[in-house]
């Protein structure tokens, strides 16, 4: 019964995330993607490996060439609650969706690339502000906009 009602909140999960996607002119893995990146600023280990669940089940339905690399990326944040193990995961999902944004239309809004130097990664952003996902409050507004895709 419980296996029942964890699938039935993620499916719910899942629609609602996609509703609001829509609605924002973003793809779904792009919203969950957000998601993940808050859940990371905020030092949130649980609620990233939700987030990162749920891109994993967006992944799933999506027809990007690179989706299963995106579904193991997004793993290793799913798979862990330790908060260093997921940003490091982070670095990699953030790599592969860049190239996916580079080169698909994943928002009707601008995507910022914005990069940590004293990590040396980048992170993809709905805004312009820097929130750092790699550093937290520790070091929140470190990092610059690298590209901005529109």
């Amino acid at each position: 019964m419980k296996k029942f009602i964890f699938a039935a909140s993620m499916l719910t999960a899942l629609f609602q995330f996609r509703g609001e996607a829509q609605d924002k002119g973003q793809s779904p893995l792009l919203t969950n993607y957000y998601s993940i990146k808050d859940a990371l600023v905020s030092g949130n280990a649980d609620n990233a490996a939700r987030a990162a669940a749920s891109f994993v089940q967006a992944a799933k339905t999506s027809d990007a060439a690179v989706k299963d690399k995106l579904i193991a990326d997004a793993s290793g944040i799913t798979g862990s609650k330790d908060l260093a193990r997921q940003r490091e995961a982070f670095k990699t999902l953030s790599d592969d969706l860049y190239q996916l944004a580079k080169s698909s239309k994943l928002s009707d809004q601008p995507i910022y690339q914005e990069y940590c130097p004293m990590k040396k990664a980048s992170w993809l952003s709905n805004s312009s502000a820097i929130k750092n996902p790699y550093y937290g409050s520790q070091m929140l507004t470190c990092g610059k906009v690298n590209d901005t895709i529109k």
